[in-house]
């Protein structure tokens, strides 16, 4: 009974290290799935602002489209100055963002026009490039 007992010295302390060691790599896992979580909510709220900024452009050339050709610019250059209070406003809130701005008339005799924006931002420059696109059909009225 004796030699029973002198072979299993150490078996608890080694036990312990092990559950240690499990809990420590469960622990690790769980603050790396929490970083990926915050890095993917900080990406949908950067995409939430470009949807936001997109549908507000629209709803001013909505309101101003006898000037709608003057919106169009490809985000070289001075912007428009139609733009320029949306544009500040856009690039607050998205930093780093580019925009391009695209009009294309419709059929010949048509009253409607296709616009599309794209806004593209990086949030850091390891970070790669997000875009989003709205595209809207902007019909006068009369």
């Amino acid at each position: 009974m004796n030699r029973i007992r002198s072979s299993q010295h150490g078996v608890a302390l080694l036990e312990v290290l092990i559950a240690i060691l499990v809990m420590a790599v469960g622990i690790i896992g769980a603050i790396g799935l929490q970083a990926k979580a915050t890095a993917a909510m900080s990406d949908a709220g950067a995409r939430a602002e470009a949807v936001i900024a997109s549908e507000r452009l629209i709803g001013l050339m909505w309101n101003d489209q006898q000037n709608l050709t003057s919106y169009a610019w490809s985000g070289t250059g001075a912007a428009p100055p139609a733009l320029s209070n949306w544009l500040t406003a856009t690039q607050a809130s998205l930093p780093n963002a580019t925009v391009n701005i695209t009009i294309t008339p419709q059929a010949a005799g048509s009253t409607a026009n296709q616009v599309a924006i794209t806004i593209s931002w990086q949030r850091r420059s390891s970070d790669p490039i997000s875009n989003h696109t709205l595209t809207a059909t902007l019909a006068q009225t009369l």
